[in-house]
C-alpha cells in the first residue's frame, strides 16, 4: 500500500519526496522496493540527476543493463549499472585494485571533499593495483574518469538509507491513516497559513475532508472525528486560549455533547470562556452545527444602540442561569427537585451576511478560509483558462520560455510607495487555493493598474518570465496585465458538452434541453456525442442556439445534470 502511494506519486506532506520534480519520476519509477526509494533519495541531486532516466529505462528493461567490467556486477547490480553511492566505490575499489579498507576510505574522502591532490595520489595505486589483476587498462582510466566525474555528486549510502527510512514511515503513516496523519501536519504547521493551505488542498486532493471548529466536535488541535473527517482546533481560532477551549472540552466529556446554543451558555463556564472568545467562536464556525445554520451575523445584531446585542443578551441568560444554580445550591431549598426558569432570549431575525463577508471574518479568526473560498465562483475560469498556481511560482524560473501566462487569486494585501526618486510604486499579496505570492508594479504599469489594486478584489493576471532591467543575470516575474477575474466570463466563446448516447432518454433530453433554453447567450453551443461502440463519436454544432456560458447558475445545472468535467468553456 505504500509503495502504490509512491508509484502514484501521492507524497505531499510526507518527508524527502514531495518536490513535483521527485513525483513525476516516482511515477516513471514505479518504485516497488525500498533499494529504489534509498537510490532515489541519492540521485535526485542536481549532478546524478541527469542518470535517472537511465535508471528508469534500466530498472523496467527498457534499456539493458552494463557493467565496464563483469567483476562490477556485484556490487553495481542494485542500482542497475550506474554508480550511485560512496560505498560502492569503496568496495568496488578493493575488489578492482586490492585497496585496504583503509585506502577506501581515503578515496571516499577525498571524492567527498574534491580533493585533486589525494585523488592524483590514489589513481596510479587503483591503475597499477587493478592491471596486476589482469584487468583492461582502458577500462580501468574509463572508470577513474567516471568515478572523477561522480565526485562531484558522491553520496553516502548509509545517509540516503536514513531519510529514506524515514520517508518510508512518514508514507506509511498517510497511505494507512491518512486523515490522522493530514492532522497532525496540520498542527504542526499551525503556524505557516500558505503550508495549512497547501495540506487542506492536498486533503481535499485525496478526498478527505477538512472541516471548520465546532464546539462539540473539535479538540484542542486538529482531529479526526468518528467519520473519519479532519475537524479543526479550536486553539487555533484567534483570541480564544487554550484555558478557554480546555474548560469547554472538559464539559462537554463530562456532560455530553451542547444541546442547543442556549444549552452551551447554560453550562460553560462564563469566566473562562468570555464575551471575546465566545465571538470569535462564532466567527469561525464553531457554533455553525449548533444552531443548524450558518447565519453568523445573529451574534452581531443589535436592534438599537441604547439596547443589548444579541450576544449581551446571550451572556446574560447564561449567568443569569449560572447564578440561580449557584443560589439554590447554598439555600435550605438546595435538594429541592425545583429550579429557577429563566426564559431563553428570543432568537431574532436577521439577514445572513454575504458569504464573502462571512468568509472574511472567519479568515480574521482562523488565518484562512476554511467553510469556503471567495475563489470558488471562478474555479471553471481557472481551469478553463489554464491558469498557473501561485505555489508554483515559487519556482517559476522554469516559465521562462512559456511566452505569456496567467494566474489568479483574491488580493490580500496591498501596500502603495513612492521610491526615493518619487516615483509611485505598489505591492500586492495575491491567494489561491494553493497559496500566496506577492507582486510588484513599478512607473507606468502601477499608474495604469493601481485601480485593480484593493484589497478583497478578485483578479487575475497576465505575466510571464523576464531578466531584471537592473541586473540581466536574475530573472523575475512580469506583470503584463491585470483585469477582473469576473470578466473572464466574457471571453468565452464555445460551450462543449459531452453526452453518451447511452445516457439519453426522453426525460434526459427534456431536462437539458429545458436548461439549454434557459440561458441564451453568445457562446457557440457544440456537442460530443459518444456511441456505445467504442470509437464512436459525432461532434455537431448548433445553428441557432447560443447559452450563456459563463454565468454561474448555468454552470451549477450542468454540473449537477453531467458531472464537471462533461463540459468545457474555451
Amino acid at each position: 500500500q505504500t509503495y502504490e502511494l509512491y508509484q502514484r506519486a501521492e507524497t505531499n506532506a510526507t518527508f524527502q519526496f514531495e518536490s513535483a520534480g521527485m513525483q513525476k519520476y516516482l511515477r516513471d519509477l514505479k518504485p516497488d522496493k525500498f533499494e529504489d526509494l534509498i537510490a532515489m533519495n541519492a540521485l535526485y541531486r542536481p549532478g546524478p540527476l541527469e542518470y535517472i532516466p537511465d535508471f528508469i529505462r534500466r530498472k523496467h528493461g527498457v534499456e539493458a543493463v552494463s557493467y565496464d567490467l563483469p567483476e562490477m556486477e556485484e556490487f553495481l547490480k542494485e542500482t542497475y549499472g550506474i554508480t550511485v553511492y560512496q560505498e560502492q566505490v569503496m568496495r568496488l575499489s578493493q575488489k578492482l585494485a586490492g585497496f585496504t579498507k583503509g585506502q577506501a576510505d581515503k578515496l571516499r574522502k577525498a571524492m567527498g571533499k574534491k580533493d585533486r591532490k589525494a585523488l592524483d595520489e590514489l589513481k596510479p595505486k587503483f591503475i597499477k593495483g587493478a592491471t596486476e589483476l589482469g584487468l583492461d587498462a582502458k577500462k580501468l582510466e574509463k572508470i577513474w574518469t567516471d568515478w572523477e566525474a561522480f565526485a562531484s555528486y558522491a553520496f553516502n549510502k548509509s545517509h540516503s538509507t536514513c531519510y529514506a527510512f524515514v520517508a518510508f514511515q512518514t508514507a506509511y503513516l498517510k497511505a494507512h491513516y491518512p486523515a490522522e496523519y493530514m492532522a497532525a501536519n496540520l498542527t504542526n504547521n499551525l503556524g505557516s497559513m500558505d503550508k495549512i493551505t497547501f495540506f487542506m488542498e492536498e486533503c481535499k486532493r485525496i478526498g478527505i475532508p477538512v472541516l471548520g471548529p465546532d464546539v462539540n466536535e473539535s479538540n484542542l488541535q486538529f482531529s479526526v472525528n468518528k467519520k473519519g473527517q479532519i475537524r479543526f482546533g479550536l486553539a487555533a481560532i484567534k483570541g480564544v486560549g487554550e484555558g478557554a477551549v480546555e474548560q469547554l472540552i472538559a464539559e462537554r466529556k463530562q456532560s455530553g455533547s451542547f444541546e442547543s446554543l442556549f444549552d452551551f451558555l447554560r453550562r460553560v463556564n462564563l469566566r473562562a470562556v468570555n464575551k471575546r472568545n465566545i465571538e470569535n467562536l462564532a466567527l469561525a464556525g464553531a457554533f455553525d452545527t449548533l444552531m443548524g445554520n450558518d447565519n453568523r451575523a445573529l451574534f452581531f445584531y443589535n436592534e438599537t444602540p441604547s439596547k443589548p446585542g444579541f450576544l449581551d443578551q446571550l451572556i446574560r441568560y447564561g449567568q443569569s442561569v449560572q447564578e440561580g444554580k449557584s443560589g439554590m445550591a447554598n439555600t435550605l431549598f438546595s435538594d429541592s427537585s425545583s429550579e429557577i426558569t429563566i426564559p431563553e432570549p428570543p432568537i431574532p431575525v436577521v439577514e445572513p451576511w454575504h458569504v464573502l463577508v462571512t468568509l472574511e471574518k472567519e479568515k480574521e479568526v482562523v488565518g484562512i478560509y476554511i467553510s469556503g473560498h471567495p475563489l470558488d465562483n471562478y474555479r471553471l475560469e481557472m481551469g478553463n483558462f489554464n491558469f498557473i498556481e501561485l505555489l508554483e511560482l515559487n519556482e517559476f524560473s522554469k516559465y521562462r520560455s512559456k511566452g505569456d501566462l496567467k494566474s489568479g487569486g483574491i488580493i490580500t494585501e496591498v501596500n502603495h510607495r513612492i521610491s526615493k526618486k518619487g516615483n509611485p510604486f505598489g505591492f500586492f499579496r495575491l491567494e489561491d487555493y494553493s497559496g500566496s505570492k506577492e507582486f510588484a508594479l513599478y512607473s507606468e504599469k502601477y499608474l495604469r493598474l493601481k485601480h485593480f489594486l484593493e484589497v478583497g478584489s478578485i483578479v487575475y493576471i497576465n505575466w510571464k518570465v523576464s531578466h531584471r532591467y537592473d541586473n540581466p543575470d536574475n530573472l523575475e516575474i512580469e506583470i503584463i496585465s491585470l483585469g477582473l477575474l469576473a470578466d473572464l466570463k466574457d471571453k468565452y466563446s464555445n460551450v462543449t458538452i459531452g453526452l453518451k448516447e447511452h445516457d439519453l432518454n426522453e426525460q434526459f433530453i427534456r431536462d437539458f434541453s429545458s436548461i439549454i433554453l434557459r440561458f441564451p447567450g453568445r457562446c457557440n453551443l457544440r456537442i460530443q456525442l459518444s456511441g456505445v461502440e467504442e470509437g464512436m463519436e459525432l461532434n455537431l454544432l448548433s445553428e441557432h442556439i447560443k447559452v450563456d456560458g459563463g454565468n454561474p447558475e448555468f454552470q451549477e445545472h450542468m454540473n449537477k445534470m453531467l458531472g464537471s468535467n462533461a463540459f468545457l468553456l474555451n
